[in-house]
């Protein structure tokens, strides 16, 4: 009797186990970067492209502004 109730006390474990490793590699996948939240909101995007040399000074300045409002 005892034996049963370990073994179905081990199988949980399994499974939960698996369900663990599954969660934690999709949400890695989707989520997260190197351990950091990803941040995709208007002004993240605006910074990026400007350090990317994808827009001017002025028109950086200006989206920021427009954003900020």
């Amino acid at each position: 009797m005892v034996y049963m109730m370990g073994g179905g006390l081990f199988g949980l474990l399994i499974i939960g186990l698996i369900v663990y490793i599954i969660v934690e590699r999709s949400s890695h996948g989707h989520a997260y970067r190197e351990g950091y939240p990803i941040k995709n909101d208007a002004l993240d995007i605006l910074r990026e492209r400007y350090a990317r040399g994808e827009i001017s000074d002025e028109e950086y300045e200006k989206k920021k502004n427009l954003l900020k409002n």
